[in-house]
C-alpha cells in the first residue's frame, strides 16, 4: 500500500512517498548489507560539532533474542504491530558532547537527524520505516545495558511492506486513515516569530 504525500508544493519523490505503516512482512528479512547501507546513511548526518551523539541498538528477526529484547522496550500498542518487522532499533543520544564533557543540547535534534537520513535511504532501496515515541525508556536502560549519559529516545521499525489483512481491523482503520499536515502559514514566519510570509502558501 502506498500512500503518497497531498504535498502543497514540489518535493523529491522519496520524501512525498514515505510515510509510517503499521504492517511489515516478517517473513522478508532486512540483510547485513542492506542495514549496513541504513546505518551508513545515518553515520554522514550532520549533527553539532560533529559531535555524532547518535547510537542504535539493533534487533533482527534473524537474531531472534535481540529482536525480542528490543521489541519488550516498545509499549504495547506498538508491539502489537511492530512484532513483524524484520528489524527494529531503539535510536539513543550520549548527553554529553566527547570532546569536552559539556552537555550536547542538540543531541535529541542530531539523533533525529541521522533517523531521518536512515529513513530516506530506506526508501529509496524500497524499505519501510516507521520510527516511534512509544518506548518505555527504563526498560530500554535495563534490557539494553544502556549505561548513564545516554538516553533513549526512539524506537525505529524497518522492513519491506505487508498487507492490511494481517493487521487487526482497528489497525487498518489507522492503516488507511488520510495524511495531514499543518500548513506552512502555521509554522514558517517571517523575520520574528509570529510575523506572517507573504511567500508562504496558506492552505
Amino acid at each position: 500500500m502506498d500512500k503518497p504525500a497531498p504535498a502543497s508544493h514540489d518535493v523529491h519523490p522519496l520524501v512525498s512517498k514515505r510515510w509510517s505503516p503499521l504492517a511489515f512482512d516478517p517473513a522478508r528479512p532486512v540483510d547485513d548489507a542492506t542495514m549496513a547501507s541504513l546505518l551508513e546513511a545515518a553515520r554522514w548526518a550532520p549533527s553539532s560539532y560533529n559531535g555524532q551523539p547518535w547510537v542504535y541498538i539493533v534487533g533482527r528477526k534473524q537474531e531472534a533474542a535481540s529482536h525480542a529484547r528490543v521489541l519488550g522496550c516498545l509499549v504495547e500498542a506498538n508491539r502489537r504491530w511492530a512484532k513483524d518487522a524484520p528489524a527494529l532499533m531503539i535510536g539513543v543520544a550520549r548527553q554529553s558532547f566527547a570532546h569536552n564533557g559539556k552537555p550536547n543540547r542538540h543531541a535529541a535534534h542530531d539523533v533525529g537527524a541521522a533517523s531521518a537520513w536512515l529513513t530516506v535511504q530506506a526508501e529509496s532501496m524500497g524499505l519501510r520505516v516507521h520510527q516511534m515515541a512509544g518506548i518505555d525508556a527504563e526498560a530500554c536502560r535495563e534490557k539494553l545495558a544502556i549505561p548513564e549519559g545516554y538516553e533513549a529516545l526512539t524506537g525505529i521499525a524497518v522492513g519491506y511492506a505487508g498487507t492490511m489483512g494481517q493487521l487487526p481491523e482497528d489497525l487498518r482503520q489507522r492503516e488507511r486513515g488520510e495524511r495531514m499536515r499543518k500548513p506552512q502559514s502555521e509554522f514558517v514566519y517571517d523575520g520574528v516569530f509570529g510575523g506572517a510570509a507573504g511567500w508562504v502558501k496558506k492552505g
